[in-house]
């Protein structure tokens, strides 16, 4: 968990500036329209400022809002004597000048920026409040898992007028991740054409959060249909030749469950669209929520006193109260964990026991585990919200295994784990649970390159390229049993161990897809779709500059 002490106050306040050129591109687009008035909601040092006051007619007004007094005076600085256009920089918070000014019926033109990006506990008690009002204003769903771009831009779409432009730099889990969600419906619900300018690269030195460019035109009038979502892949800054305009004529659009939903669909080709859900209507294809239910592994909530290793156990005398547990990728390369394996663990000290102290008073147990808990209090874990409300607190709850895990996070692809000896997982695994189908062959048929394609739709990723699965994405996998699929445990196994995912994957398309009846083309083509989004989740970092 990240903490906010521990954040630099560049990362607390989200101030990523944006290069020229870039601020130059948005700037181009928003104001081929010739704008009479143009937002720019956190102008920071005032690069786009510099970009737009030649582009707009010399009649326009620029209101820009930043909160920080020193960074308004580098704008200001910046712009100089600009008269014309006029330039009218407000020293404020957005949110709140948002919230307060609504009642003006402000409308403009044309909104170009680049929005902070501040997790939603690093805000402010005020900005989480107007952050929460301004998603209410707009009947839409709160999460405190927001960011403060989602609200920035929902208000700023909102202060433009029918037909406006808006375009911004902003985080490129808009595309996935779930506190958008709101944003991808607002978005989906008033403006007509969204373009998304994908980099390979990550733009901003000393970060992992990868950037888009977000660009859409605002509906004209309520009546008016949704035309769609377009992404642009681009290598670098190559997209730069192009005119933003260019894009809009010649993209082909996706709309319907793309636009409803989240926008990883419109990374596919309309080809690949229709190979996977021509794949995905087959009879002997399930939703994951079909075959099986997920639930979270042991929230123990002080993971380094409840799971331990052999040092540990022989040093207090806990082998009573020890069980065998999993809940990392390092505990099970494989999609086995059995006794062989866990014995490995123990041997290069993993903390692969799991204590469980299921009494309902300290009293029942011996001194020396007694004098192990008082260990845990002096470090005072007892004082931890999820020990302290559970008594006692040393008595982890919900304790159960299932015969297949899942790990939360995963590089190359997901993997279903058969938990041979029953170890128990912590909350960085799911408990498994199937309905009517083997559990071994769920795990087998879960390696595939449609179920890997249908987690990188499905799932999200943050800095560093990590793919994460939540419950209820799990739940919406797409997952193949063929009846005349035979199931090699062991040998596929051996394979996810010491191949590349490319190879395990080619090898379980001829099983698993080829036993579905797919051709050998769609077969490819599902594979490709998943290298490449793999490879775009895991994109590289790159110089803002080149």
């Amino acid at each position: 968990m990240n903490f906010k002490k521990n954040e630099s106050a560049q990362k607390l306040r989200g101030g990523y500036y944006t290069p020229i050129d870039l601020a130059h591109y948005l700037s181009k687009w928003v104001s081929e329209t010739n704008p009479k008035s143009v937002l720019e909601p956190s102008c920071g040092d005032g690069v786009f400022l510099e970009a737009l006051a030649p582009l707009v007619p010399r009649s326009a007004i620029i209101t820009a809002v930043e909160l920080d007094i020193i960074e308004a005076r580098k704008a200001s600085e910046r712009i100089g004597s600009t008269k014309k256009p006029l330039i009218d920089i407000k020293c404020a918070d957005f949110l709140e000048w948002y919230l307060t000014n609504e009642y003006k019926n402000i409308r403009f033109d044309a909104v170009v920026g680049n929005p902070p990006f501040i997790r939603y506990q690093y805000l402010s008690k005020q900005d989480q409040h107007f952050s929460e009002q301004i998603f209410k204003k707009h009947n839409l769903p709160f999460t405190k898992h927001t960011n403060a771009w989602v609200p920035f831009i929902i208000a700023s779409l909102s202060l433009l007028r029918p037909g406006g432009r808006i375009a911004m730099v902003i985080p490129s889990e808009i595309l996935h991740v779930l506190h958008a969600q709101s944003l991808r419906y607002y978005v989906g619900q008033h403006c007509t054409r969204i373009i998304i300018i994908d980099p390979e690269e990550i733009w901003f030195e000393g970060t992992l959060q990868g950037a888009v460019l977000f660009l859409a035109e605002k509906k004209k009038n309520t009546s008016e249909n949704t035309i769609g979502l377009g992404i642009i892949p681009t290598v670098g800054k190559s997209f730069l030749e192009n005119s933003p305009s260019a894009y809009f004529d010649k993209t082909n659009f996706i709309n319907g469950k793309t636009v409803e939903g989240k926008w990883t669909r419109a990374l596919l080709t309309k080809k690949e669209l229709d190979v996977f859900d021509g794949i995905s209507s087959k009879s002997n294809v399930h939703r994951f929520t079909e075959v099986a239910n997920v639930d979270v592994g042991l929230v123990t909530g002080a993971n380094s006193f409840f799971l331990v290793n052999n040092d540990t156990i022989n040093e207090y005398g806990l082998k009573k109260w020890s069980h065998p547990m999993f809940g990392r990728s390092q505990h099970c390369p494989g999609i086995l964990y059995d006794y062989k394996q866990h014995q490995e663990n123990l041997k290069i000290g993993l903390p692969s026991h799991f204590l469980w102290f299921n009494v309902n008073d300290a009293s029942e147990l011996p001194g020396h585990v007694l004098e192990y808990i008082r260990m845990g209090e002096e470090e005072e874990l007892h004082t931890r919200y999820k020990c302290r409300i559970r008594k006692p607190w040393f008595k982890v709850p919900s304790v159960y295994s299932t015969s297949i895990g899942l790990l939360k996070r995963a590089h190359d692809m997901p993997r279903l784990i058969f938990n041979e000896i029953e170890a128990y997982t912590t909350d960085t695994a799911y408990r498994i649970t199937t309905h009517d189908v083997d559990a071994k062959k769920l795990v087998y048929c879960f390696i595939n390159s449609f179920t890997a394609l249908s987690s990188e739709l499905e799932g999200r990723h943050y800095g560093g390229g990590v793919l994460e699965l939540v419950p209820s994405e799990i739940e919406r996998l797409y997952i193949p049993i063929p009846s005349k699929t035979r199931v090699a445990m062991k040998g596929l196994d051996k394979m996810i161990r010491n191949m590349p995912a490319n190879e395990v994957l080619t090898h379980q398309d001829a099983k698993v897809l080829a036993d579905l009846g797919l051709s050998r083309s769609e077969i490819t083509c599902m594979h490709e779709s998943w290298d490449r989004l793999r490879n775009r989740r895991q994109r590289s970092s790159s110089n803002i500059s080149q």
